[in-house]
């Protein structure tokens, strides 16, 4: 008889400088016997570090945490390469702050007074790279969605680009220079000038500057 494969244990860290409310989402976190709490952090630096000692699959950041916000601690884990999996707890619908998440690649996204009924299933899903996001808020991803196939519409370039090109197109908007892009994608400072051409060339951009306002401008619908 082929004996059951167990299924992997999700390793977690808990980012939140609120020390009663870590704790009773550890609690509830772990009633579920595959998700495991490796780590806690009362502010942004000190959830680093923990991300560094332990290496979790999915972190759990409070937004308007101390010495780093969770933007703040999403940024560094991108310019880090920490390869771990971003949840945003927060008590504002603010729609801003949501696109903004989900441009720096946040997959799960919580409001702190659901947070305790959602936490498994948004860890479950992130964990396997898919999105989560509070119900109370699918109103923005629907928005978001909408002034994407928008931006389609008016620059149907769009759907030529690349993948690659397209992450390039998303790290400009976030105001990259071509070195700081060629070292996050592990790219040549050449190869990233080449595709900035071809994006320009693609969405029909002339003028040294026009790229960048391009991207600023649409950064939530690229």
């Amino acid at each position: 008889m082929k004996a059951e494969t167990r299924p992997a244990e999700i390793r977690i860290v808990i980012a939140d400088d609120h020390p009663v409310f870590r704790k009773g989402l550890r609690q509830i976190i772990e009633t579920d016997p595959r998700l495991k709490v490796v780590g806690e952090a009362e502010d942004g630096e000190a959830a680093l570090e923990r991300l560094r000692e332990t290496r979790p699959e999915v972190v759990i950041l409070d937004v308007g945490m101390p010495d780093k916000d969770g933007l703040e601690v999403a940024r560094a884990i991108r310019a880090q390469r920490l390869q771990v999996e971003i949840i945003f707890l927060t008590m504002y619908r603010d729609e801003h702050l949501f696109n903004a998440a989900l441009d720096l690649g946040v997959k799960g996204y919580l409001l702190k007074d659901s947070a305790v009924t959602e936490v498994i299933a948004g860890i479950k899903a992130v964990s396997g790279g898919q999105n989560y996001i509070s119900p109370p808020l699918s109103t923005y991803l629907i928005n978001r969605g909408r002034r994407s196939a928008t931006l389609v519409e008016q620059q149907p370039g769009l759907e030529d680009l690349t993948p690659a090109e397209r992450r390039v197109l998303k790290l400009i908007a976030e105001y990259k220079t071509s070195k700081e892009i060629a070292d996050e994608l592990c790219l040549s400072a050449r190869t990233v000038e080449h595709h900035r051409a071809n994006i320009c060339e693609k969405l029909d951009l002339k003028g040294s500057h026009a790229l960048l306002k391009f991207a600023a401008q649409h950064q939530s619908q690229l």
